[in-house]
Formats: C-alpha cells, structure tokens, sequence
C-alpha cells in the first residue's frame, strides 16, 4: 500500500465538507453584510449563527462517503453517525452554552454598573438553532452532491 500524505488532497471526502465549510462560513458573512452593509471577515472563523458551518461540514462528509463507498457501508453509517452527534451537539449543548454566556453578560453588565468589574465579555454566539442546523445540513448535502459530481479530479 503507497500511501503519502497527499493523496489526501485527490481526495472527494476531503473536498467535499472543505468547501461546505467555506460555503457556509460565506453566507454567515453575506448575511452579516445584508444586515450591517459592512464585511466582517471575523464571520469565516466564528461558531454560530446562520447556517452551521459544523453541519454542514459533517454531513456534506457523510453523503460524500455514502456516494463514494455506498450508503449500505460501515464507513458511512460511522460518518453518519458522527454528523448526528455532531448536529445534535451543535443545537443542544452549544445552544446551551451561548444562553449561559448571554446571562453571564448581563450580570455582568449590572454588577459593572454598580461596581468596579471588569468589562471582559463571553463569546454568545456559540450554537445554533434547529433551523441554522437543518440548512447547515442542507448546505452540505448540495455541496457533497456537487463536489463528488465532478469525478475526474478525484481518484
């Protein structure tokens, strides 16, 4: 077996959730523009908001596999199960952690009013809702339907 390091490059379920990550952190940063009017870069490396990039990242992996490998093999009953734990995680615990932060802030907020307290800040915008997950999900099945239709630059 010659095996490099990379032929994980040629690879279509790397591709494939690489670009539903890029897809999908550009539209949180063109819906941010829509809102502002103003690019904000920082919106390609956040966790957060609409759609979820980590969604879309994990399922566009699994259909990838399922087209390559098969949707009947072990490899993508693993993936999909990862992309299960993964959306779930994203809309629950994530969720939870940003309302936590939110809270957090405005306690803090109070407390500085009232005392000396340091302005520093949580970071809310950790998990997503329901429907930020289901459109990452979408977003990553029509990447990977896209990504893999285009077999020649794979092996």
């Amino acid at each position: 077996m010659d095996f490099a390091f990379w032929h994980v490059f040629t690879n279509v379920c790397f591709w494939s959730p690489f670009w539903a990550w890029i897809t999908a952190q550009l539209t949180k940063m063109l819906c941010g523009f829509t809102r502002t009017r103003k690019f904000d870069f920082s919106y390609l490396v956040s966790t957060g908001g609409m759609p979820s990039a980590h969604s879309a990242m994990v399922v566009s992996m699994a259909t990838s596999v399922g087209i390559r490998e098969g949707f009947e093999s072990m490899c993508f009953v693993i993936a999909l199960a990862l992309s299960l734990i993964v959306m779930f995680d994203a809309a629950t615990v994530r969720r939870a952690s940003g309302q936590q932060a939110r809270l957090l802030n405005e306690m803090v907020d109070e407390l500085f009013k009232q005392h000396r307290f340091s302005e520093h800040k949580l970071a809310e915008l950790l998990g997503h809702t329901r429907l930020e997950v289901f459109l990452g999900m979408v977003v990553g099945i029509l990447v990977a339907m896209i990504v893999t239709s285009v077999p020649y630059f794979f092996r």
